[in-house]
């Protein structure tokens, strides 16, 4: 399922059906190999909750053109796109989404090379458009900070002392940065004041904040089918996430808990045991609060000066992130 096909973004429909045809013209290659990646990663979906961002905030301002904003918009899926690539490679990961990995298909070397190709493409779809430096500088913000909460993941891999601090840490620069920069140059492109650049960018802070913790929720509690992933994939990969780390501070076999998340051998055994651990404590329940939170402070600060639509649209999305189950 993919963002365009829920009802809370039918005020950029249009543009999101255009998006799906411009990606598949993006990650075309006269390379047989990278055609063949790029169109199995476009076709295999997401949610596009990046670019539907940005064109809602680009709805925001008076100078929308579709023709303008979309390959910003491509630019900035493409960008995802490519992370995931490398991050799979980096997690051994087989599925994603219930399809193949780029790795799992074409092995590493391929993969990582792929991913460099796109994070290059992204940055040649938005050059000589007269964006303007403020955005190229912010792209390049976006993928320094995304690269750095990837980096700071890797660091905190198999630790159970882990804090809450640092936890949030990695969260901003991997996912809530992202997901700002995307609603702050929506705002910019389209010639919205700073007001509204800024205040979009806070919102889309807190959504991102909101979207990672309940991406770690579900990896405890959601669906195997619907995920595209096997529950407990973070555990395995020695990623230690909210509702973990409040199940070691406050569970009484956090001990256990504790050796299991530490050990790089673990087996589906162990995994289910840690998971079972976490959900019999108040781990999933403080989390979830935490990402309500967010989604609270995300509606708070949206401007007053965007339009009703636009508005209404940023509101259910906050409300989507909270319900999400997948």
């Amino acid at each position: 399922m993919q963002i365009e096909d829920v009802t809370m973004f039918q005020v950029i429909k249009k543009d999101m059906a255009a998006l799906e045809d411009e990606l598949l013209r993006a990650v075309s290659s006269p390379v047989p190999l990278l055609r063949e990646m790029g169109t199995h990663l476009v076709r295999s979906g997401g949610k596009r909750l990046r670019p539907a961002l940005y064109l809602l905030a680009a709805r925001s301002g008076p100078a929308f053109e579709e023709a303008r904003m979309m390959p910003l918009a491509v630019a900035i899926e493409i960008i995802h796109m490519a992370s995931l690539v490398h991050d799979d490679v980096i997690d051994s990961a087989d599925t994603r989404r219930g399809s193949p990995t780029a790795n799992a298909r074409w092995g590493n070397q391929v993969a990582i090379l792929g991913g460099d190709y796109l994070f290059a493409q992204a940055f040649t779809l938005v050059s000589g458009r007269g964006y303007g430096e403020e955005i190229a500088v912010r792209l390049a913000d976006l993928v320094r900070e995304l690269t750095a909460g990837e980096i700071l993941q890797d660091s905190s891999l198999y630790r159970a002392e882990l804090s809450e601090a640092e936890y949030y840490q990695r969260i901003e620069k991997k996912t809530a940065h992202f997901l700002a920069i995307c609603c702050e140059i929506g705002a910019i492109s389209a010639q919205a004041s700073a007001a509204v650049a800024r205040g979009l960018y806070e919102y889309g802070h807190a959504i991102g904040m909101a979207f990672q913790l309940t991406d770690d929720l579900l990896d405890v509690t959601g669906d195997a089918a619907k995920l595209g992933k096997p529950a407990g994939h973070d555990i395995r990969q020695g990623v230690v996430t909210l509702p973990v780390i409040r199940a070691l501070d406050q569970s009484p076999n956090r001990a256990e808990l504790a050796a299991i998340v530490t050990d790089e051998g673990m087996t589906d055994a162990m995994v289910a045991r840690a998971l079972a651990i976490v959900r019999a404590s108040d781990g999933v329940a403080y989390a979830q609060a935490k990402a309500d939170e967010y989604l609270t402070q995300a509606k708070a600060v949206l401007p007053e000066a965007i339009p009703e639509a636009v508005r209404r649209a940023f509101i259910k999305a906050a409300d989507y992130i909270g319900r999400r189950d997948f």
